[in-house]
């Protein structure tokens, strides 16, 4: 079946289901991005990513699926007008080592998948590492143009909006883990690496040893470039802002961690320039608040070399959610990229089993949830690792420029919302 609008929600306010879809049968979505009433869906184990018509809301149709590489995922994923951007890198879930995600969230990522003392002729690689670039002009039908190979584990994440320039975290060889690289994308046939930064200690093949301890992990998740400004999300390592003024040679503005105390796992830093505040969320990374309680921070950003927490987002609170089993707490946030909803007062968040939520945060130092939706269980699991509980783990969250909201799940599909106040 591939849509149905009779799901009954866990929990429901001010918001309602207008759509879904099972992604024929493909419902692990990890991004989502619409672009021109079509959606763009990276996926964590059925590889590949799929486009799904969304023009009608209420009946979305899947149209296409574009399958991984060989032992590759396609999981995160970029749209501006006729570009499509798409990560490839080892499908870490994949592999036996990563069977336990408590292993892939904890310690250096580069020395568990062999990259971070390896070079690229010390094995044959069994997996495609780069960013694929595809034309979507014909919006059902993506056709690959262009692909920037690296050496190494692959990209995580990108950000792009146009222009000639792309970002993105690289797992690169010779690194404990992802890096910051800027991308030309003058010829979107032929994109390549222009600059990198990375924290003091990152570089093993150079001889740099990490300060922190072997169990925290320092990586970046990926960063939003707002003018000259990259907000990067460093997991372990907090928030790290970078002058990216000359792509080329990216430099440090302010590196700032909260964890300890925190539990870190940061994911998003999301720029509010009109207000001079950031939004920055900390993922919850296992399950049953092993991990600790994550937060989404709100921060006054006048001054950028010494950011400031004034508040955090309010905890779900009408259920159990730390005993529901699975991730309970912050996953990922709208990123108000130019043509979607773009707001620095009304903020979506997706909070995993306590599913997706609106916040207003009008008074910076009162956020206030407005609005939720909590699907049900997953009719049937896709995600393969052992032990995996049965409950809804939403995932991203898009918002388009009407306010339609799209969600997705590791195994439930895609979910299309509206606020109903």
């Amino acid at each position: 079946m591939a849509s149905r609008t009779d799901i009954r929600p866990d929990y429901a306010r001010n918001m309602r289901l207008v759509g879904h879809s099972d992604v024929d049968g493909r419902g692990d979505g990890v991004q989502l991005m619409v672009n021109r009433g079509f959606a763009y869906i990276g996926h964590m184990f059925s590889k590949g990513f799929s486009v799904v018509d969304v023009r009608d809301p209420a009946n979305p149709k899947t149209v296409n699926y574009v399958e991984a590489p060989h032992n590759t995922w396609n999981i995160h994923l970029q749209t501006h007008d006729d570009l499509l951007l798409v990560i490839n890198a080892k499908d870490m879930f994949a592999q036996s080592v990563f069977q336990d995600e408590k292993a892939y969230y904890t310690g250096e990522l580069g020395e568990k998948v062999g990259t971070a003392t390896k070079s690229n002729s010390d094995s044959v690689r069994d997996w495609t590492a780069g960013m694929s670039v595809y034309d979507i002009s014909v919006p059902h039908a993506p056709r690959k143009i262009g692909f920037m190979s690296v050496d190494g584990g692959g990209i995580h994440r990108i950000w792009y909006t146009g222009g000639r320039w792309s970002y993105a975290s690289a797992l690169l060889d010779g690194f404990t883990d992802y890096i910051f690289i800027t991308i030309d994308m003058s010829d979107p046939t032929s994109p390549r690496e222009a600059g990198r930064f990375w924290l003091e200690g990152m570089n093993r093949a150079a001889g740099e040893v990490p300060k922190w301890p072997q169990h925290r992990r320092y990586g970046l998740h990926h960063a939003i470039v707002h003018g000259d400004v990259a907000y990067a999300a460093w997991r372990d390592a907090g928030m790290v802002l970078i002058d990216v003024s000359d792509r080329h040679k990216p430099k440090l503005i302010v590196h700032k961690n909260w964890s300890p105390p925190y539990g870190g796992g940061t994911h998003n830093c999301l720029p509010l320039a009109d207000r001079d505040l950031l939004v920055v969320l900390d993922e919850a990374v296992l399950d049953n608040l092993e991990d600790g309680l994550k937060h989404i921070w709100v921060m006054d950003a006048r001054e950028l070399s010494n950011p400031i927490s004034i508040s955090t987002f309010p905890v779900p609170k009408e259920a159990d959610y730390a005993r529901k089993g699975g991730h309970f707490g912050p996953h990922n946030l709208h990123e108000n990229r130019p043509g979607s909803f773009v707001s620095s007062e009304l903020i979506f968040a997706t909070f995993q089993n306590a599913g997706v939520r609106a916040f207003d945060i009008s008074d910076c130092f009162r956020p206030k949830e407005v609005a939720a939706f909590v699907p049900p269980a997953p009719g049937r699991m896709l995600d393969h690792r052992p032990n995996r509980p049965k409950v809804i783990q939403s995932c991203d969250v898009f918002v388009d420029i009407n306010g339609l909201i799209y969600s997705n799940d590791y195994n439930a599909g895609l979910f299309i919302l509206e606020r109903s106040n």
